[in-house]
């Protein structure tokens, strides 16, 4: 298997083209990972540094979030602390609202429509930053005002002037993040793979040497002469969940039902279309990681407006503030209930908004297709609507056991955070995906020059040889 990688490989770099697409991709990724240990001008972020260094095993909600896709920028305090997700959000809030608004739905389809598209979600890209960066530059500034940072009792700013350092820190970030947006585009269009996706599984992947290094430290004997974990548990216990983990994640990406399609022979003009048959693949998991980003992002604000609530508010709002606090409290068995029951909804929502069975339908009748014992329109739309709600339920509970795992794993077993989150969640769908996306783009480039790619029984013999 080894000398098969290695042989794949070094065809990787007979191929001048695609040679040229790898480096440039590595290249601006080594860039993008330098905005992340860049610091903001002001700010103390070795203080911070050690403030996460000591909250290990409370990193969870919008603090370990935010961290993991910033690749680390965030405890550092640097450039590229927003990371891509002000990008991404934005741009699934387009894409939402051009599902349910007309005007945006018609320019969808207009000439030129999807680059004005684009454009909107780069403009809401940046009111994005400015927002998230005024929370996050005032967090630093005032962290005893039960924000994410409610833990630290110094301010990180250096700096004198509060007025300079918002419009130094919220432009800093903002550029940072249009930089990776940036990085990201040129990554898609002349590099190998998704340059978003490459750049939040490059940040994950980046976490790698203080997830294994929290990983020794829980099986070696520290100050007290005795390890905290024992391998013969907890060691076989991770190593049989990430196997397992990574696999589920493999076959739930890939998974997909086959609808067969039946095209009859046609005449358009005075030409003839033969008639055929094909199949219509319909993704097991069509929401992807989706449905956990909304969920956290969503179960974020409570927590935050509870921390604020419980130290600034009046008695009584302090009082049942600190009760929902603890009962929602990241990793509570409420939090985890709610969670769950909101990936399973979002997993529904985005297929809802995304997966049009009404136009499938109509554009299988209009090319003369249909599904064999399926009347064509209503009746195939409404199959097309059944099937996909099934499949979507497996992809969803998929998707809740996979999100829940290293909450159970930090808050249940007492494993650190930078160690759990590689055992399951969003970590691991977005980083297995994204390689698994970029291996079918190497794999495509070295099929068409005859050489053989990372998958050994991909290689289509009959047609090459």
């Amino acid at each position: 298997m080894f000398r098969n990688i290695a042989s794949t490989l070094g065809n990787c770099f007979k191929i001048p083209e695609l040679k040229s697409r790898i480096l440039f991709t590595l290249g601006l990724l080594a860039v993008a990972r330098l905005l992340a240990v860049i610091r903001i001008p002001g700010l103390d972020g070795e203080a911070l540094s050690k403030y996460f260094a000591s909250q290990q095993q409370g990193n969870g909600g919008l603090l370990g979030m935010y961290n993991m896709f910033a690749g680390g920028a965030y405890e550092h305090c640097a450039i590229g602390s927003l990371g891509i997700m002000p990008y991404i959000s934005a741009t699934i809030i387009i894409q939402l609202l051009t599902a349910v608004v007309p005007r945006l739905s018609k320019l969808v389809r207009e000439e030129g429509g999807r680059t004005q598209i684009i454009k909107y979600g780069r403009y809401l890209t940046v009111l994005l930053c400015i927002g998230q960066g005024i929370y996050f530059a005032g967090s630093w500034l005032h962290p005893q005002r039960g924000g994410v940072l409610a833990g630290l009792q110094q301010s990180l700013v250096v700096t004198d002037n509060h007025f300079i350092y918002y419009f130094v820190t919220v432009t800093v970030m903002t550029a940072g993040t249009m930089l990776l947006m940036w990085l990201g585009e040129q990554i898609t269009e002349r590099g190998i793979g998704n340059g978003v996706s490459l750049i939040i599984t490059i940040g994950i992947l980046a976490r790698l040497p203080n997830a294994l290094n929290a990983l020794l430290n829980m099986f070696s004997a520290g100050a007290s002469g005795e390890a905290t974990h024992k391998w013969q548990g907890t060691g076989i216990l991770l190593l049989v969940l990430i196997v397992a983990a990574v696999g589920g994640v493999i076959a739930i990406t890939q998974a997909q039902r086959k609808i067969p399609v039946q095209y009859a022979q046609r005449a358009v003009g005075r030409k003839m279309y033969a008639g055929g048959s094909s199949f219509m693949p319909l993704r097991v998991n069509y929401a992807g990681v989706m449905p956990i980003i909304f969920a956290s992002s969503i179960l974020m604000f409570p927590e935050t407006i509870l921390r604020w609530l419980a130290q600034s508010g009046p008695m009584f709002l302090r009082d049942t503030a600190q009760w929902f606090s603890v009962q929602m409290g990241y990793g509570s068995w409420m939090y985890m209930t709610i969670y769950a029951l909101m990936i399973l909804f979002f997993s529904y929502f985005w297929v809802a908004t995304q997966f049009n069975e009404i136009q499938i339908a109509d554009d299988l009748k209009k090319n003369g297709g249909y599904i064999p014992g399926v009347r064509p329109g209503q009746g195939t739309s409404d199959y097309l609507h059944h099937a996909m709600s099934r499949i979507t339920l497996a992809g969803a509970i998929f998707l809740t056991i996979i999100a829940t795992i290293p909450i159970l794993l930090s808050k249940k077993l007492d494993i650190p955070q930078d160690v759990a989150q590689f055992f399951g969640g969003t970590s691991m769908l977005i980083a297995v995906g994204v390689l698994l996306d970029t291996m079918r783009q190497i794999e495509s480039h070295l099929m068409m020059r005859h050489y053989d790619g990372f998958l050994k029984k991909g290689k289509i013999r009959g047609r090459f040889n």
